[in-house]
């Protein structure tokens, strides 16, 4: 096999709730997740000198065994049990870094799909879900992506009954300066939440199961309106981060948002809209004022898959 390309879409968070703390000192989530046709690109050539190589057009990204790419490689190398297996990986970097959009944990997982192809491992989908749990919170997800609750720390999925992908276009913005901390975000939420964290797992099932029969849930069936989102982390964050405050208010601005709100733990924000045609002319709208505060912007659809040969 002469070389092999994965897809490894971004996410964004249409629910985000934070239960309270779990006895591993994270934190137990309720969340819906939903991937976008904003994707990575990773090109696998197998090599025959036993060395996992990465490069990428990023010249800010590690290429080495800190980055989730070659984490996954070295993992599932290690678990086929044959060191001998080499590969170079070549990265198209899209999804903003460091964005709350899942890049990294996407293209780990994207490494997890398209390795046990080229290297002929024959794992199951069932175990590359344990290898990319072991890796990543957000990297079981972004094996199969599409739209998912996710629970535990995220690594818990429940895959949403839909006909189709949401027909929902996204309009995503980042300023390329902006940056969050995921553990400062946690922290914060719970220093300023943590009394109204829940505690037994019967309760943590409750708020599970409300999300299951909400609303959100109802919307993406096309059995109501959508009601506004909601991320535990965006309370938070956004008083704090100027670029996330800013940035929401110029999505709101937009006249036929259906919703407005922050990915993750930021600083990605986006507005959903019915179709393409909405998310294009608001983008249109919106885009001196983005241009002038120094937003990055991208029109984006909801698709139903995650990582992807091909």
């Amino acid at each position: 096999m002469a070389e092999l390309l994965v897809s490894a879409p971004a996410k964004i968070n249409l629910h985000l709730e934070v239960l309270g703390l779990r006895p591993d000192g994270f934190h137990e989530l309720a969340m819906l997740m939903q991937t976008l046709d904003l994707a990575d690109r990773l090109s696998l050539r197998p090599t025959a000198d036993g060395s996992i190589r990465l490069s990428s057009n990023r010249s800010d990204l590690p290429s080495d065994g800190s980055n989730l790419i070659v984490k996954a490689a070295e993992l599932l190398r290690a678990r086929v049990g044959l060191p001998e297996l080499g590969v170079a990986i070549e990265l198209d970097k899209r999804i903003p870094i460091g964005a709350g959009l899942a890049g990294g944990s996407s293209d780990g997982a994207a490494a997890l799909v398209g390795l046990n192809a080229l290297w002929g491992c024959g794992f199951s989908r069932e175990q590359l879900l344990a290898m990319a749990a072991e890796l990543g919170s957000d990297m079981p997800f972004c094996i199969d992506g599409g739209t998912q609750l996710c629970f535990g720390r995220g690594e818990v999925l429940e895959p949403v009954a839909l006909p189709a992908p949401p027909a929902l276009a996204v309009l995503l913005i980042k300023h390329p300066q902006a940056s969050v901390s995921t553990p400062w975000a946690y922290g914060r939420c719970k220093e300023q939440r943590g009394d109204f964290y829940l505690e037994s797992e019967a309760d943590f099932e409750q708020r599970r199961e409300a999300l299951r029969g909400g609303p959100l849930l109802a919307a993406l069936r096309g059995e109501r309106a959508l009601p506004p989102l909601r991320n535990d982390l965006q309370a938070v964050v956004e008083p704090e981060v100027a670029s996330v405050r800013e940035g929401l208010a110029l999505l709101r601005q937009a006249g036929e948002a259906l919703a407005v709100a922050m990915s993750g733990s930021g600083p990605s924000l986006f507005a959903l809209f019915a179709d393409v045609a909405g998310a294009e002319a608001a983008h249109r709208q919106l885009l001196p004022a983005l241009e002038a505060a120094g937003f990055e912007a991208w029109v984006c659809r909801c698709t139903g898959s995650g990582a992807t040969l091909g």
